[in-house]
This record gives structure tokens, C-alpha cells and sequence, in this order.
């Protein structure tokens, strides 16, 4: 697989004391390497910094589906 078939996409996720959740798109990255340095410059912002562990790097194929089957949605 090419370098410019996939992109990394960086999300934090908080879960607060109520046991709400706020997930963040922070964005999507051409290599791990550019995903992880954006993980490292916002960890030290507010919000982030107190949720450090709450950083994922997923990385994608382009023009792939990553979700091929349906869902049922809750009640």
C-alpha cells in the first residue's frame, strides 16, 4: 500500500464525572508521524491536557468503505 493511499485521522475523546462524553475531530494527517506531533502540541492546551490519554490515531484507507454493514439505533 501506497503512503498516499492512507490518512490518519486524530480524535480525543473526554468523558466528564456525569458520565457525559465529548468526542473532538482534531484532524486528519498524511502519516502517523504528522498525527502524532498534532497529538503532542495539543496536549498541552486546556481541555486536553487534562484528558491526555483521551487522544486515538485511526488510520484509513482512501475510497474504502470502514463501515459495511447497517446498525440498529438505540431506544
Amino acid at each position: 500500500m501506497k503512503t498516499q493511499d492512507v490518512v490518519f485521522l486524530v480524535e480525543h475523546l473526554n468523558t466528564f464525572a456525569d458520565g457525559e462524553e465529548s468526542i473532538k475531530t482534531i484532524g486528519i494527517y498524511s502519516s502517523r508521524e504528522a498525527a502524532g506531533q498534532a497529538v503532542e502540541r495539543l496536549s498541552l492546551q486546556p481541555g486536553f491536557r487534562e484528558a491526555p490519554g483521551g487522544f486515538t490515531i485511526d488510520q484509513y484507507t482512501i475510497d474504502k468503505d470502514h463501515w459495511t454493514e447497517g446498525y440498529i439505533s438505540g431506544e
